[in-house]
């Protein structure tokens, strides 16, 4: 589904722009560890034995710039997301931004395959979704889970996709199989984006993925204003 496709990215991404902030180890409860470790192992069979070798066969056949183009037109699907749930969390002049490159990339930018509204001073935020609208209103996280072929998630997370997944402009689109390739193609075109990155997945994987997704979730829940781990470092 669309509305996961970029969250292994987003792990990943902290890793390189935050590497400080992934601890060696949660202490987080896991009541469902048992559970979640089986579910872990099973997506990422699912993942090394169908999505992965697709993904790789993809990114082999298609040139480098129709690739990147296909991954912003997905991303500028997102928008609509993103300016619905900055409204809903009151952040008025990040829906501007947001609402603006979706107007523009969509239009000048061909349908988002070329992402004009960075060279207008409109640059691409960290994204919302409703999960995190729940998070700004109060709501807690819950406990960590992971779903099946979606990954990481959490007790607030998990329903509020559905929410998202029915407002996602893919999701009004009436052909059925003209939807179904749309997804296809987002969840493959994601994953190309990842064939580099992936080799940073070391150690215990599940617990790596575990603890960069929570301290994810509360970096983007709380606008980045977040409590490290490592107390007072020296620096004023």
């Amino acid at each position: 589904m669309l509305m996961q496709r970029s969250v292994l990215k987003r792990l990943l991404l902290v890793v390189f722009l935050f590497p400080g902030v992934v601890t060696a180890g949660s202490d987080r409860a896991d009541p469902l560890e048992g559970y979640n470790r089986v579910m872990f192992s099973f997506n990422d069979k699912a993942d090394r034995w169908v999505l992965k070798p697709i993904a790789r066969s993809y990114r082999y056949v298609t040139p480098d710039f129709l690739e990147r183009g296909v991954s912003r037109m997905f991303s500028n699907l997102g928008e609509v997301l993103n300016v619905a749930n900055d409204l809903l969390q009151g952040k008025i002049g990040q829906a501007g931004n947001d609402g603006g490159r979706l107007l523009i990339n969509s239009t000048l930018g061909i349908a988002g395959f070329f992402d004009v509204a960075k060279h207008a001073g409109l640059e691409r935020s960290d994204g919302e979704d409703f999960g995190q609208t729940l998070g700004m209103w109060g709501m807690g996280e819950g406990v960590y889970v992971v779903l099946p072929f979606l990954g990481p998630s959490t007790l607030r997370d998990a329903p509020a996709l559905l929410v998202d997944s029915v407002f996602h402009p893919i999701a009004e689109i009436d052909h059925v199989p003209t939807r179904n390739q749309l997804y296809g193609t987002g969840a493959v075109s994601a994953r190309a984006d990842l064939l580099d990155a992936e080799k940073l997945l070391k150690g215990d994987r599940y617990t790596f993925v575990k603890d960069v997704y929570l301290q994810r979730r509360e970096f983007l829940v709380n606008d980045g204003e977040v409590e490290d781990d490592f107390g007072d470092d020296g620096y004023d």
